[in-house]
C-alpha cells in the first residue's frame, strides 16, 4: 500500500497554495483557444499531479484538431506517462517513460520539454518526474517537427480522448518557446532530499501560461501576465483545493481498499459489496487529528462504519472483526476491537456529518454527529504499527471525506489552530488536520 507517515514531511521555503481536483465520471477539464499558433517546436509543460483513478488511461492534455491528427500527454492504463503526435492517422511521436506511476499519495512534478530544431533525435524530447530524467522509448519525432499542440485548435487540460483525468493538478505552467530543465519550477530541499516547488522566474511566450488555481470563482485564471485565461467545464468553487505539493492532506486509498469505488480526488467512496473497507493515505501513532465523513445515502444503519483502525486490518471483514479499531456505525454503536463498546446513540442519515477527534498521545478517540458528541470517550488499544481513517461499507452505501478539503458544499468554514483545513463543525482544541505540514510539527 501507499501510505503517508509523519517522516514523509517537509515544512517550510515556497509555499503553494491550491490546487485544481478533477472527478473524472464529471468530466472536468479546462479548455482553451489560442488566438494565433505559438511555438510548435519548442515548448515546456511543468505542473504537479496528484492522482486519482489508477491503472486507465487519462488525458493529462489534449488537442484534437480532426482527421485522425492529434497531440496527447497522458498517463496510460499501465500507469506509464505518454506524450503522442498523430497527423492525419500517422503516428509521428509516441513515446512511454519505462517508469510507471501509481502512488495516490503522492505529489508528482512533471516536466515534459520539447525541441524539435535539436540535431540528436532523442534531444527532442525529455520528461523528468520529481526533477530525475526518466528514460523514455519509442517513436520521437523528427527534425523541426510541429507538434500538433499550441496552436488555434481548442486546447484541454483533462479532457477525454480515453479517459478524463481524475486527481489533482497545482503549479500549472506552459512555457511557449523554451525547451527547459526542473530547476526552473523546483529544487531538492537541503535537509530532506525532497523535490520541492520554487517560483519560476523566466518568460512564457506568447501563449505561456501559469495556472494558480487560487481564484475560486474563476479557476481558469492565467497569472503569468499573459491573460491566456483558461474556460471551465463542470468544475466548481468546490473543487479548489488546498492539497498541495507543499502540504499534501490525507485523501482515501485506492491502493488499500476492497471493491469500493472511489471519485472526487480519492475522497468519494462507495462501497460495491457487503463490508468492504478503504483506507485514508495517512497513518499516525502521534499526535492529535480531526477529519470528518459526510453520509451521502440512507440505507441499512449497518450499512456504514466510521472510525479508525491499524494498518493491517482487514479491507474485507465487518467490523466485529478488525482489531485494532474504534468504528461508529449506522446502527448508532461504538465498536472496538470487533466488540460492542457503547450501543444507543444518534445513528446515520443521509446528510449527516461524523466528526472524529483521534487523540494519539492519550490513545483515546471521540465520535461527533453533526457537531454533537456520540456517547463517552473510547480508549483505544496500544499497537506497534499505524492507526489509519478508515470506512467500512456495504450495499452501495457512499460517503464523502473531509480530511481538511471538503469534495462537498459546506454551510461553515473551520481551520485548525494552525490554519488548516476547512471543515463544517469547529476543531477541538489541540487538534489538526491530516496534512504534511501538521505532521511535520506533530507527527
Amino acid at each position: 500500500m501507499s501510505l503517508i507517515l509523519g517522516a514523509n514531511s517537509v515544512s517550510g521555503g515556497y509555499e503553494v497554495d491550491n490546487s485544481l481536483r478533477y472527478n473524472s465520471a464529471s468530466s472536468d477539464s479546462l479548455s482553451r483557444t489560442f488566438a494565433s499558433n505559438g511555438n510548435r517546436q519548442k515548448f515546456t509543460f511543468s505542473y504537479w499531479v496528484k492522482r486519482g483513478t489508477l491503472s486507465v488511461a487519462q488525458e493529462m492534455y489534449f488537442v484534437n484538431v480532426g482527421g485522425g491528427t492529434f497531440s496527447q500527454f497522458s498517463f496510460a492504463a499501465n500507469n506509464t506517462i505518454t506524450f503522442a503526435s498523430v497527423t492525419s492517422s500517422v503516428t509521428d511521436i509516441d513515446l512511454a517513460s519505462a517508469a510507471v506511476f501509481r502512488d495516490p499519495s503522492a505529489w508528482y512534478h512533471i516536466v515534459l520539454a520539447v525541441d524539435t530544431t535539436q540535431a540528436t533525435s532523442t534531444n527532442r524530447v525529455f520528461l523528468y518526474v520529481n526533477g530525475v530524467s526518466q528514460t523514455i522509448t519509442g517513436t520521437f519525432p523528427a527534425l523541426n517537427y510541429n507538434c500538433q499542440l499550441n496552436n488555434t485548435t481548442i486546447q484541454y487540460i483533462g479532457r477525454p480522448s480515453t479517459g478524463t483525468f481524475g486527481g489533482y493538478f497545482s503549479e500549472y505552467y506552459f512555457i511557449d518557446g523554451q525547451q527547459l530543465t526542473p530547476s526552473s519550477f523546483g529544487e531538492t530541499d537541503t535537509l530532506s532530499e525532497i523535490w520541492i516547488p520554487i517560483p519560476y522566474t523566466g518568460t512564457f511566450g506568447t501563449n505561456g501560461y501559469y495556472l494558480e488555481f487560487k481564484d475560486s470563482s474563476a479557476l481558469g485564471d492565467d497569472t503569468s501576465g499573459n491573460g491566456n485565461d483558461w474556460t471551465v467545464n463542470n468544475l466548481t468553487s468546490v473543487d479548489q483545493s488546498t492539497d498541495t505539493p507543499t502540504n499534501n492532506f490525507a485523501t482515501l486509498n485506492p491502493l488499500h481498499s476492497s471493491t469500493s469505488t472511489l471519485s472526487d480526488g480519492n475522497l468519494t467512496v462507495v462501497a460495491n459489496t457487503d463490508f468492504v473497507g478503504t483506507f485514508a493515505t495517512i497513518g499516525v501513532n502521534k499526535g492529535k487529528w480531526y477529519f470528518e465523513a459526510k453520509i451521502n445515502s440512507s440505507g441499512s444503519p449497518q450499512d456504514a462504519f466510521i472510525g479508525v483502525s491499524g494498518d493491517n486490518a482487514s479491507t474485507s471483514s465487518s467490523p466485529q472483526s478488525n482489531n485494532p479499531s474504534v468504528l461508529y456505525g449506522g446502527d448508532g454503536s461504538i465498536y472496538k476491537d470487533g466488540s460492542s463498546a457503547q450501543s444507543g446513540l444518534t445513528g446515520f442519515s443521509a446528510n449527516n456529518i461524523i466528526g472524529v477527534a483521534l487523540n494519539m498521545d492519550d490513545l483515546e478517540i471521540e465520535f461527533y454527529n453533526n457537531g454533537v458528541k456520540q456517547g463517552s470517550t473510547q480508549s483505544m488499544s496500544a499497537y506497534s504499527g499505524f492507526y489509519l481513517p478508515f470506512y467500512i461499507g456495504a450495499n452501495n452505501r457512499t460517503s464523502s471525506w473531509n480530511f481538511g478539503n471538503p469534495p462537498f458544499t459546506i454551510s461553515s468554514g473551520n481551520a485548525d489552530a494552525n490554519g488548516f483545513g476547512n471543515f463544517e463543525y469547529a476543531v477541538p482544541a489541540g487538534y489538526y488536520a491530516l496534512c504534511t505540514e501538521n505532521l511535520a510539527q506533530y507527527g
